[in-house]
Order: structure tokens, then sequence, then C-alpha cells
């Protein structure tokens, strides 16, 4: 363990005592969390630009206007400021033995023309260009270097080696903070103290990963001599985030399962069995696994917190109502939280489907299914209320609704929340406080989600949690045929639509928003529900669902959807999740390009829930179905041809794009879609990472550190099972940094 020869003091000194910091720019720092100089040292930089080798002025003429960054060593031979507003210029010539190099400025000028004297030797970097066929550098990197009688040069930061590139922004520029001078600070900070952190790591642990020390691991990733010195720099750093990150998720697991005391269910329900026994269809071999592991858990006097996952159509609502009419045969309520109204009534109006034709509970009542939403009726809210208060509510379906404070629930035993990504730590762990209020015990809970995770994120953001994995779908569906379709051909579309139709088959047609956007020219649901209605299908039953309308309106319209009242259902997301005809075979979504792929995945999930031959249409720009017939991955976006009657969209978001309808032409295995779909949003934007509870990451990334993570993971998970308290001396560092930096965590371990 590193021994300090300074206090701890030193690595929490505000900042505004560094060199080129002071007051003022302290509060910029501070803007974005950096506070004391530990919060300096651990500001990594985002990349590198690799400045190892220095050329010959000379060599550069063969480097001109191919954009590649050089670095050269050169003495001023001449200074002097030309021309007129606004291309007046300072230009600064250096040369070596190979020849001159002109380095101009636009900026600063009446500065760069005093900074320098002439002889003086420095060494610029830059990206090289050309002007009237002679090399140039405009506003090069500088060090004013040193040249010893070896002729060995001395005093090199921003012009060679491993330079590194730190995240600036706004806030940074107007404090005059730049790349120079922020790699001056971070200099000044890393020689200073950098041999002063404290390890957190045991002896134990370092060896058995191969881990640098601490100390040089925070030298190295901000000024590595090599690629490897980087890279071995930057493990250690990912290795201790995972490790503390697991270390949290194995405490929470292990409390959850040794602290907490739950409810020992019997698993005998008559009600189950009776249930699988009228399905008209049998289950797959995957949902009687799950299906076993969740039995096997409810039975144990332990509260059960588990992941239920699977692909769109795999079946979780069967498995999750099994689950809950074994909560409910042993005397107690079932709470069921989902993120959207539309969704809630989705659940509310399937499990009455699959529950109204049971035989009665031992009481001589059916089981008896309530929603609670926000827009619902003063006395029908009351009603409900009232019936979860008396117990008489067995399953009580709703939104954030089921937290608010009037909300007194009898006795909840299990607590089943859907989509949980989409929900906050705080309200997860309000619902369940509210069922341990019920019950004086921690009821079991099931986290249920439609949006397949890739492994190495589940074993991050879910990483405490028992994960069951319908991996396979019902036998009797056939695979949905993904097809593209340029806007050019409506004509040909309509026909499809028709042909589908004329089979009694329905119809779905997907938009992105619901109005006309000044900004951003998409067709808009209102709009061009009137004109299907009006002009292209006036014989067709068409009609109109989105989020705005009133939980009546929305109730009306998907029931005669579902009992074939309409032919064409137009509609925004809103139908995203939970939605399931089965007579609907083709589904239209319009300007895919602007949707996210695990929402394409879902939205195509709505339909092939029959026995018929589904389809999926994604309706994109001309230029993109261009792209897409081409099966190719390769940017091609600049071409001018490429460019006629595109959208407002960059380079990149049109890359995205067309990785995304590729990627749904090539497979319809979620799993595989959500790694995709990670790669292209990130982990943070993917599954809202920060609402977890757990620390952020500053240096680890879930795409790239697999073996990391299973690394990280093995060493955490072991620690709590041999010295759960840390009180062995060799773990004292790690108890020591466990409490001083994620205490605040600790508030998150009931969380599910």
């Amino acid at each position: 363990m590193a021994k300090l020869s300074h206090s701890k003091a030193d690595i929490l000194t505000p900042v505004q005592f560094i060199k080129g910091i002071g007051p003022k720019r302290a509060e910029i720092f501070a803007l974005h969390g950096i506070k004391t100089v530990r919060d300096l040292l651990y500001y990594f930089p985002f990349d590198y630009l690799n400045l190892t080798e220095i050329s010959t002025i000379g060599s550069l003429r063969k480097m001109a206007d191919t954009g590649k960054l050089v670095s050269v060593v050169g003495t001023v031979r001449a200074i002097d400021i030309v021309g007129r507003p606004p291309r007046r210029r300072c230009i600064i010539i250096i040369g070596d033995q190979t020849g001159t190099l002109p380095l101009l400025f636009f900026q600063n000028i009446n500065y760069f023309k005093s900074a320098f004297q002439l002889g003086e030797t420095i060494a610029v970097s830059g990206k090289i260009n050309s002007y009237m066929n002679r090399s140039q550098i405009v506003h090069p990197r500088i060090d004013r270097v040193e040249v010893d009688e070896s002729n060995d040069i001395t005093g090199f930061l921003h012009t060679k080696g491993f330079i590194p590139k730190y995240s600036s922004n706004e806030d940074f520029r107007l404090g005059r903070i730049t790349d120079t001078v922020f790699r001056k600070i971070m200099k000044t900070v890393v020689e200073q103290f950098a041999s002063h952190v404290e390890e957190i790591l045991s002896n134990k642990i370092l060896a058995e990963n191969n881990l640098i020390p601490l100390t040089t691991a925070l030298h190295d990733v901000h000024f590595p001599l090599s690629d490897s010195e980087k890279d071995i720099a930057r493990f250690r750093l990912k290795f201790d985030e995972w490790f503390f990150f697991q270390l949290l998720l194995a405490y929470r697991k292990k409390k959850n399962k040794v602290d907490l005391p739950g409810i020992p269910f019997k698993i005998e329900s008559k009600l189950a069995r009776r249930l699988v026994d009228s399905l008209p269809f049998k289950l797959t071999k995957a949902q009687i696994h799950v299906i076993k592991e969740i039995a096997n858990d409810m039975r144990k006097p332990k509260p059960m917190n588990r992941l239920l996952q699977g692909d769109v159509g795999s079946g979780k609502t069967v498995v999750a109502i099994i689950a809950m009419l074994i909560a409910i045969e042993n005397g107690y309520q079932v709470a069921f939280m989902a993120p959207t109204e539309i969704l809630a009534e989705q659940h509310y109006r399937t499990f009455k489907r699959f529950l109204d034709g049971l035989p009665r509970l031992y009481r001589g009542l059916p089981v008896n299914v309530r929603l609670l939403i926000g827009g619902q009726r003063k006395a029908l809210r009351e009603d409900v209320l009232e019936d979860i208060r008396r117990g008489t509510a067995n399953i009580i379906v709703g939104t954030h609704a089921l937290i608010q404070e009037k909300v007194e629930f009898a006795n909840v035993g299990l607590v089943i929340i859907d989509e949980q990504h989409r929900f906050g730590v705080a309200q997860r762990a309000e619902l369940m406080r509210k069922g341990k209020e019920s019950i004086k015990v921690t009821p079991d809970v099931i986290v249920m989600t439609a949006t397949p995770i890739p492994r190495t994120l589940s074993l991050t953001v879910y990483g405490d949690l028992d994960v069951s994995v319908i991996d396979e779908m019902p036998k009797d569906r056939k695979s949905i045929k993904t097809l593209v379709m340029p806007e050019s051909q409506s004509d040909k579309l309509h026909k499809m639509m028709r042909e589908h139709i004329q089979r009694r088959e329905q119809v779905y047609i997907i938009y992105p928003i619901i109005e006309e956007s000044e900004k951003v020219d998409l067709k808009a649901a209102v709009e061009n529900f009137e004109i299907l209605r009006n002009n292209i299908f006036p014989d067709l039953r068409v009609a109109l669902i989105h989020g705005r309308m009133s939980s009546e309106e929305k109730d009306k319209v998907m029931d005669d959807f579902k009992n074939k009242r309409l032919d064409i259902l137009v509609s925004t997301t809103v139908i995203e999740v939970g939605i399931d005809i089965p007579n609907a075979t083709l589904m239209v979504i319009e300007h895919a390009e602007r949707f996210g792929l695990s929402q394409l995945h879902q939205l195509r999930g709505r339909v092939g829930r029959g026995t018929d031959q589904s389809y999926c249409i994604l309706i994109v720009p001309d230029w993109l179905a261009k792209l897409t017939s081409r099966q190719s991955h390769t940017p091609v976006f600049l071409h001018p041809e490429n460019r006629q009657n595109s959208t407002d969209l960059s380079d990149s978001d049109k890359q995205k794009a067309l990785t995304r309808i590729l990627t749904m032409l090539e497979t319809s295995d979620g799993f595989k879609i959500a790694e995709v779909d990670l790669k292209l949003r990130g982990p943070g934007d993917f599954f809202g990472t920060r609402q977890s509870g757990l620390p952020e990451l500053h240096i680890a990334n879930v795409l790239e550190d697999r073996k990391i993570i299973l690394a990280a993971r093995k060493e955490a998970f072991h620690l709590v099972d041999s010295d759960p308290h840390l009180r062995a001396k060799e773990n004292q560092c790690i108890r020591k940094f466990f409490y001083d930096k994620l205490k605040d965590s600790l508030n998150f371990f009931q969380v599910g």
C-alpha cells in the first residue's frame, strides 16, 4: 500500500489554490464537479493525440493537405504581422536543417508577435495544409523546449508523445481555459499530488489481477509514455470503478437475500394450474423453466429479487400472472406498476381476459383486478382506493399513481415493476416501502422488461438481481418479414395494405410525432390520419390513437381494433409495448429513420402474434432506401447524389440511421439488436443508468470492459462472502474508501 508523505488534506486541497486556476476559474471547474485536487486527478482524458514521432520540416511537403497531425522542432527565423483586417495575421517562420515552415495565427496576433525571440527553439504540432504550394500550420500547439549539449530536447507537453485530450465546453472557453492551459494545470497537479494518493485495493487483489499501484496509474493515465503504459493505467482505473460498482451490488444482493425477512409462499396454486390447463397454447420449455425459478424463490423465507426478461412475444405476461396467482392464493395482494397509462390499461385488460374465466377464490369471489391511474374520475378512484385498503383488490395495476400518499395497501406480498428502466430509483423504492408497511416484511419483487438486455449491461445495472431469461419463442409463431420501402412508393404501400385488409387482417401505421413541428418536416399522425381516412381509404374503417387522448377514448379505440371493428389503426409510439392483437399482420412505420433501434424492434413485435404471416414495412427517405439496398455500412453520405432530398440529419445521424435499418433487416434476435443499440446510443442513454442509485463511471465503459467487469465482479462478490464487514487488516483500505466515497449509495440497497 502506498505510503503518504503528505496529509490527506493535500488531496482535498481546493482547486483554486492550484497554479493556473485561482478563485474565478475555480467556479468554472466547480460547475463540472471539480472542486478538489482529487477531482482533478480523476478527471481523465477522453482521448490522446499520438505524436510520438518528430518529423523534419523538409518531409512535410509530402503530407500537405492530408490532414495528418505532425510535430516538428525548429528555431524561430522570422516574426511579422501582415495583411489587413479581417485577414490580418501573425506569421512566425521556423526552420531546421531541412527547410522552413510558416506558422499562422489569426487570433491574439499581438501576443504571438511578442511571445517568442529570434533564434529560440520551439516545438509545434498541428495539421499540415498548403497555400501557394507551400506547407503551413495554422494555430499550432507550441512547446518552449530546451536543447542540451548532446542535442537532447526536453520540455515537451503539447507537441510530443501521447498528448491527453480533456473534455471541454463553453464554460471553460469563456474562462480562457484552453486545451493548452488545461494540460499545464493537469501536469502541475499530477506531478505534485499523484504520488500522495492512498491505495484503495488490497495487495492480494492487486497481485491476483496484475494491477499496477494506484499512484502509477494516476500519473500514466494523464501523461503516458507509450501505448502499453496508457492501456495498463486505464485497465487499473477501470478495474477500480467496476470493483466498487460491483461491491455495492454484492452488498445489495446479500442484504436482500440474508438480512431482510420475506414471505415463505406455499407455491401449490390450484388457480395457476387451472390457468395453464385453460390456455389455448402450450407453455414453452423456457417459460416452464422460468416459472420454476420464480416459484422456488417465492417458496424461500427471504425476499425474491428477480429480473424477468425476454424478447417481444416470448410470453412474459403469462409467467407474471402465474406468479400473481401464487401470491393471491396465499392471501396477498399484488402491485403491478407500469410506466405509462396506456400500458397500464393494456395490462389491466390482459389480466382481466386471462383471469375472469378462472374458478372463484377460496372466499367465493373472482380474482379482483383493479386499475389505478391519474386520469380517473374521482368516484371511480375513491372506489379503487377503498378496495385496495380493504384488501379486496387482489391485483392492483397502475402507474406512478400507486406510490401516492393516499394509496394504502392491505397486504402486498408481490411487487411487479414493468419496464423498470423508465422509473427512477426513488419511485421503485417507494413502491417497495408501501408493500413492506402493509405486511411488515419485504415483499417479493419481479422486474420485467420487454427490452432484451445485453449480458454485460445486466451485470452492471441488474447485477444484484437473479436473472430469468425467456429465450424461446412459441412454436406457432412465424417470423416477421421486414421490408424497406422508400417514401416515393406510397402507391405500392397502399396496395399492400388493401391486400391485407381484403384478407380480413388489420394494419398499424405508426408516426413519430402527434403534430407538425416547425423545426422538423415530418408527417404527423393527426394530419395523415385525416388524409388516410378521407382521401386514400374512404371505404375502410380508420381510427387514430395517441398519448394525449383520454383513457376512455383510448380504451374505445383499442377495444374496436381488438374486436375487428377497425381496419387500420393510426398511432404514435404509445403502442410500442404491451399491445397484443393477433389479427394485426401489417406494421407500417413512417419515418423509420427517426426511431431508435430498440423502439423499432418493439413496434415490429406488435404484429406476428397470430398464426398468419406478418410484415413490418419501414418507410424511409429515398436516399436511405437507396443506401439500404446496397447492404453496406460504408458512410457514403457526403456524395452529392446522396444529399439530394435528404433530411436535416447530420452525417453521423445518417450513418446511425443506416445501421439501425440494416440491423432490422438482418436479424430479429432482440439480444443482438440490443447489443447494436447499446453501441449506437451508449450505455447511459440505453438504460438510464444514472437512475440506478449506483456510482457514476468516469473511465469505465460497459461497451469495452466485459473482461474487466467479470474480473472485478468475481473479486467483489468473493470479498462480500469472505469478509462482509471488511474487518480483515488487508481490507481496511477498501473499507475506508467504501465508506468515504460510497456511503450515499448505501441508501439504495433495498431498491430492486
